[in-house]
C-alpha cells in the first residue's frame, strides 16, 4: 500500500496521495514501535533508521 500511494503521488503530484503515504508509513512505524517520520511535541521529525 505504501509503495502504491508513493507511486500515485510521484505520477500525479496529488497532495492527498502524499498525506495517505505519510499516514500509512507512520501507522506502520507505530506498530513496529519506532518513531520514523513522527513529529515530537517540538515539531521535530524523527529520521529514518
Amino acid at each position: 500500500m505504501r509503495d502504491f500511494t508513493w507511486h500515485v503521488f510521484t505520477q500525479t503530484g496529488d497532495i492527498e496521495a502524499y498525506l495517505l503515504y505519510k499516514e500509512v508509513r507512520n501507522l506502520g512505524a507505530s506498530e513496529l514501535g519506532t518513531n520514523i517520520g513522527v513529529e515530537d511535541e517540538d515539531g521535530n521529525v524523527a529520521d529514518e533508521e
